[in-house]
């Protein structure tokens, strides 16, 4: 199990799932979400992810079918659902607890990236994001 939570601890949560992925997203909306070069992801099944004072939690709908969800009281987006990706949940590494002992696997949408920035890793670099199926 992984912990995480946002930053005052109003909102907690569990992951008792597998994790399918972590990433490094570089879209302009990832930037302006977290107001950062980009935003470090860890995707896990929504089977398996809990969370604890769901009642502070307000979500936003960012993009068509796409809810980003913060914590009411501190501001801090904790995770994302995304219609298109059903069964999965989009977790802000920035708000884990634990060591997921897993490292970022891939940067996506570096045709956008932040002009100042230098991706300076050897981890796969994608200019779009993760193919839908």
């Amino acid at each position: 199990m992984i912990k995480g939570s946002c930053y005052c601890g109003a909102v907690r949560y569990e992951i008792h799932g597998k994790l399918l992925m972590f990433a490094n997203c570089h879209c302009p909306d990832c930037r302006k979400m977290t107001g950062s070069t980009f935003s470090s992801v860890l995707v896990t099944e929504s089977d398996g992810f809990k969370v604890v004072g769901e009642e502070n939690l307000v979500p936003y709908q960012s993009s068509p079918g796409k809810q980003r969800c913060f914590c009411k009281t501190c501001g801090c987006h904790v995770f994302s659902r995304a219609d298109h990706r059903p069964g999965m949940i989009f977790v802000r590494a920035g708000s884990l607890d634990d060591d997921p002992q897993i490292k970022p696997q891939h940067h996506f949408w570096t045709s956008m990236k932040a002009p100042w920035h230098e991706i300076c890793d050897s981890i796969p670099q994608h200019p779009e994001g993760l193919p839908r199926k």
